[in-house]
């Protein structure tokens, strides 16, 4: 008898990578029309919101973004004066960037929005099926980065 031939509908990958998209594009939407920033846009202030200044390369690392998608997305922020470069004092050749005074004021009005957007999401699931949700999705990038090698991103 032949193998069965998995249906894309029921691949991880294609999964997870389709909800991701429907939420992020979801949330998107409404600080997309309320500030004007896109997903990666936001991604990067999220990231500087939490961690600080970090460089590019540490803000593709946190994100998972391409370094293309990251360069636009700081560079966007930068022309909207979001974000500020400074020198990096122990590799010369890169920057590290940081939320501004307008960034900081920004990310305080969408983190509440986002958050309740998540809020709004997690009514699907009860306390319990979050907290195994969540734990599960960290068990399988936890897998990821064994099978890659990959060191997770801390500050």
């Amino acid at each position: 008898m032949p193998a069965r031939i998995s249906r894309l509908a029921d691949f991880l990958p294609y999964l997870l990578s389709v909800t991701s998209n429907a939420v992020s594009g979801r949330i998107a939407d409404e600080y997309n029309a309320r500030f004007g920033l896109r997903i990666p846009e936001w991604r990067v202030m999220a990231v500087l919101g939490d961690a600080g200044a970090l460089t590019q390369r540490e803000l593709v690392g946190a994100t998972l973004m391409d370094k293309v998608a990251v360069n636009r997305a700081c560079k966007v922020l930068e022309e909207r004066s979001l974000i500020a470069r400074s020198p990096n004092t122990s590799d010369g050749r890169s920057h590290h960037l940081e939320l501004t005074g307008a960034g900081k004021a920004m990310h305080a009005q969408i983190m509440p929005l986002a958050l309740e957007m998540e809020a709004l999401l997690f009514d699907a699931l009860n306390e319990e099926e979050q907290a195994t949700f969540k734990a599960l999705l960290g068990r399988l990038r936890r897998r990821v980065q064994e099978l890659s090698g990959e060191q997770e991103f801390s500050r």
